[in-house]
């Protein structure tokens, strides 16, 4: 028992120091990126998203600094009203999680 309790709590310590990890980037950071080529064109990235969703609609965007790895987080709405959480890699362009929406 007491080594089930030490293993929840060592994931939970590290499920809250993955997240404390990430921080959101404001629209100047996430400009100068882009600008760097740092990161892809927002357009690019929203290609790629949407490549998977044919007459899909973006709700949502979001940058974040993941332990260094710039992901950009999109919000898709696709022809038949499903929601989905698709996140990429901004660098590169790769689709990192893709999955609906509860």
């Amino acid at each position: 028992m007491k080594m089930t309790t030490l293993i929840i709590s060592s994931l939970a310590l590290t499920s809250l120091a993955l997240v404390a990890n990430a921080r959101d980037l404001g629209p100047d950071e996430a400009l100068k990126l882009r600008d760097s080529g740092s990161i892809q064109s927002f357009e690019k990235l929203n290609e790629a998203a949407l490549a998977k969703y044919p007459g899909g609609v973006i709700r949502e965007t979001e940058l974040e600094n993941e332990l260094g790895r710039y992901i950009y987080q999109l919000e898709v709405v696709d022809a038949q009203g499903i929601e989905w959480d698709v996140k990429l890699d901004a660098a590169t362009g790769e689709v990192l999680e893709n999955r609906r929406d509860d």
